[in-house]
């Protein structure tokens, strides 16, 4: 067979990770094959809760829109226990932050996503499975099983496992999925009910027995449609999969089980006896029985092929962290790889640092959920503004990354975190202010200048050309503007470095200053996925061209 590349990557597993994958290679123009094994997507309302973070990763790719406009919003929880309110949690984040939280089906995310893909002119070739694959230094070669039984052997650069728990990848790799399985099983359903709880509020409700051990629980997440929930509560014993599960034969106990699924009835017994008020269900669209473990790989990948998602990590649903945390897996590799594809473009160490950064991420994770499910999430130590930043995947970050500037202390993000969004931006031309994130949207790698000696000088060209040369090109450079500095620059001519006329905005409301903690001119690396990689204050080319020659080979002095 031919040995030339088919396509640069391979993605196997077209659930939101591997279709978050797919998207973010063709849209940065990466050739990709992407494959599921299943005819078609399941209609299955799996995964519901959607983090405020996954929401800016979708802004990013522009598919917020779309995102907002099918799903529901997600407001707040009621705790009972016993038949007895206990709490009701309010779920909020701080103003600056763009979106809040929201429910929405997991047919319904890999819908949108689906769509998204195919507007770069790929589909999903569904039927088709990964069947094994070996590696060596230039490439992978991955056999294919076609909807037909026949068999295709491909040549790719990179291969992506985001094929769930049970991952050919990961096994294909020699991971290690080290952890455990929690003994009791639930029935999921996606049903409606005709009480008159206030929507968008969840609803979490347990019984203790005399020792205060939970005995019986029931949890519901609003779904679009009026009184439609997914709900999840124990299963009884004769619906009971133990001892019979596919999960069995390699032993990972996890996800929607086969087997008789619960009925109508078996929904209305657990809400007779916990539901807050009398109501019935009805209109049920599926059921299924599930169990969970808690696993997470040894390392996320091996050489050209990496795992995402479910394949690298799997854990409890509580607070609805899995699926978010797999999207910004795919979020986090898709630049690098596609960086990677370009000929002497990526350093040689930036797709180890996927592992660096994403692996500590999913072990707090898995260990968090854990502990959440155990516990319960209202008996976490930290304070209740620190948990829901927590939770909304806000404070996510990758502080000590190899690819990320050693962190200098001062007010604002430091490198590694989450580079914020902030309002107030105007421009030269338009008539309205704009949100840091419009300015950033469909760009890559980009420098923020900010500070009133930003706008002239032959300082100025340095940076510009260090942020070229460094890069090879792929360096964006805007200008922030403080009022004052923008009061001395010339409206009509423009901010010019090195003979290159830059995009300029204007911090009017000083939120851009107070956000990112910049008194004075201060230069910011904003990654391809939103996350600071270095800061220096005042400007330093120097110090920018050595944190450059950390991601692309054409680093320089």
């Amino acid at each position: 067979m031919a040995r030339t590349f088919a396509t640069d990557v391979l993605v196997a597993g077209a659930g939101p990770v591997g279709l978050t994958a797919a998207a973010e290679l063709r849209r940065r123009g990466v050739s990709c094959r992407i494959v599921d094994r299943l005819p078609a997507r399941l209609p299955f309302a799996k995964a519901v809760g959607i983090q405020p973070r996954t929401l800016e990763v979708w802004d990013r790719m522009g598919l917020a829109r779309a995102a907002m406009e099918a799903a529901v919003p997600m407001r707040g929880q009621y705790l009972y226990i016993n038949g007895a309110e206990k709490a009701r949690t309010d779920l909020s984040v701080p103003p600056e932050v763009p979106y809040g939280f929201a429910a929405l089906p997991q047919y319904e995310t890999e819908r949108i996503l689906d769509e998204h893909l195919g507007r770069f002119g790929t589909a999903v070739e569904r039927g088709t499975e990964l069947v094994s694959f070996s590696q060596d230094a230039h490439g992978v070669t991955c056999r294919l099983r076609t909807p037909s039984g026949a068999e295709e052997e491909i040549r790719t650069r990179f291969l992506m496992g985001c094929d769930g728990a049970h991952s050919i990848v990961r096994k294909g790799l020699g991971l290690t999925f080290e952890g455990g399985a929690f003994a009791e099983e639930y029935m999921l359903a996606d049903v409606r009910v005709d009480w008159d709880l206030l929507p968008g509020y969840a609803l979490r409700s347990m019984h203790t027995d005399g020792a205060g051990a939970v005995d019986d629980v029931l949890v519901c997440i609003p779904l679009p449609g009026r009184g439609r929930y997914r709900m999840s509560m124990m299963v009884p014993p004769e619906l009971s999969t133990a001892g019979r599960t596919e999960a069995a034969s390699d032993g990972v106990a996890h996800g929607l089980q086969s087997g008789r699924g619960p009925e109508l009835a078996d929904i209305q017994a657990v809400l007779d006896r916990l539901s807050p008020k009398p109501t019935t269900a009805f209109g049920i669209r599926w059921t299924s029985v599930f169990r969970i473990s808690h696993r997470i790989v040894d390392r996320y990948g091996d050489g050209r092929v990496f795992v995402a998602g479910d394949a690298a990590h799997i854990h409890p649903p509580t607070g609805a962290q899995g699926m978010n945390t797999g999207i910004q897996d795919a979020w986090n590799l898709a630049w690098k790889i596609a960086l990677a594809v370009e000929d002497g473009a990526a350093h040689p160490g930036l797709l180890a640092s996927y592992d660096a950064e994403r692996r500590p991420v999913g072990e707090e994770v898995v260990g968090r959920t854990v502990r959440h499910a155990v516990e319960g999430m209202e008996n976490d130590p930290d304070d209740p503004a620190t948990l829901m930043l927590r939770e909304a995947q806000l404070l996510v970050g990758y502080r000590g990354s190899p690819i990320v500037d050693p962190a200098g202390e001062g007010r604002g993000p430091r490198p590694g975190d989450r580079a914020p969004d902030c309002e107030g931006l105007t421009g030269r031309i338009a008539g309205y202010p704009m949100r840091l994130y419009d300015v950033l949207r469909e760009r890559e790698h980009v420098l923020l200048l900010y500070g009133a000696g930003a706008g002239a000088g032959p300082g100025l060209d340095r940076i510009v050309r260090t942020a070229r040369d460094s890069s090879g090109g792929r360096l964006e450079v805007c200008v922030v503007l403080s009022p004052e500095a923008d009061a001395q620059a010339d409206a009509d001519a423009g901010i010019e470095a090195d003979a290159t006329l830059l995009p300029a905005y204007v911090d009017s409301r000083g939120e851009f200053a107070r956000l990112y903690g910049a008194g004075e001119p201060t230069a910011f690396v904003i990654r391809p996925d939103g996350y600071l990689g270095a800061r220096f204050s005042p400007p330093d080319p120097q110090a920018l061209a050595a944190h450059l020659a950390a991601v692309f080979a054409t680093g320089g002095d």
